[in-house]
């Protein structure tokens, strides 16, 4: 039995069924409450329906994707960083690391790192760490609007000012910390199979304050790609917002019915940034 799992775990082919879960359409604005909803309102207003379609293995096509065309692609980015859970050593360590990478890799003038979540697939993992459970539904982190407004939050009114006059770019990073990863992997869509009116605005409502995200609705010119078996060095780069190209990438885990039962389960770190040009 144990040879047959780890026959399973190091099987190389690529390309997979899935069932990717899109926001249906709606004619009320979608919202979501990230704090607790009044008496009587649900957590969310949206319904969801699971599209059967293939998962393809980017690894397979790594030289014709890039973060310009497709909005992604796979890197090497080494770190000092031997605990991903010691906050400390995120904020300190990895954070210098990345905006390096990034700022090394897209030329960017300014890369600010604001942002990480931890993630896991284990409950028992959640309940040592805190982290959040992998997500499970298409939708990418920023809109024009939101986007726009996370800079004046982050930085000086002033210097805000001036980078919202030009080219900016919030891109997520996401990384194994146990890999490889079998199940509940990260897949994207390539940007350039996305419509503008299969992103739906969503309001996130704070106990202080409104967010908001895009919610995606199907389209069957979706083109989903992920990256089999992240581990190590890994890193997976996802624009999450680009001014100037008015690009986004939608994003989600999904189910892989070919992993056995039994699979180490998926412990993941992402983190957010800005690039200014």
């Amino acid at each position: 039995m144990a040879n047959d799992l780890q026959a399973a775990l190091t099987d190389n082919s690529g390309d997979r069924p899935a069932s990717i879960n899109y926001m249906m359409a709606m004619a009320p604005r979608p919202a979501r409450y990230l704090c607790k909803p009044p008496d009587g309102m649900p957590e969310f207003n949206w319904q969801f329906e699971a599209r059967p379609l293939t998962v393809r293995d980017a690894r397979t096509l790594s030289s014709s994707i890039t973060l310009a065309d497709q909005g992604f692609c796979l890197r090497q980015v080494p770190t000092q960083v031997a605990d991903f859970y010691v906050a400390k050593d995120v904020l300190e360590i990895y954070y210098r690391e990345i905006e390096q990478f990034v700022q090394n890799t897209t030329g960017a003038q300014k890369v600010l790192a604001f942002d990480y979540n931890l993630r896991s697939a284990s409950k028992d993992d959640r309940r040592k760490t805190g982290a959040f459970p992998p997500a499970t539904f298409a939708h990418a982190d920023y809109t024009t609007n939101s986007a726009r407004q996370r800079i004046r939050d982050l930085l000086p009114k002033e210097e805000a000012t001036s980078r919202l006059a030009r080219r900016y770019t919030f891109i997520n990073l996401w990384r194994a910390i146990d890999g490889p990863v079998h199940n509940d992997a990260l897949c994207v869509c390539d940007a350039a199979s996305v419509a503008a009116n299969d992103l739906v605005a969503t309001d996130l409502i704070y106990d202080d304050r409104m967010g908001e995200i895009y919610n995606i609705t199907f389209n069957q010119n979706h083109r989903w790609y992920y990256y089999r078996h992240m581990v190590g060095n890994d890193v997976l780069m996802i624009t999450n917002f680009d001014s100037e190209r008015q690009m986004t990438v939608p994003h989600t885990g999904f189910l892989d019915p070919s992993v056995p039962a039994g699979a180490p389960p998926r412990k993941s770190i992402e983190v957010r940034v800005v690039a200014f040009f």
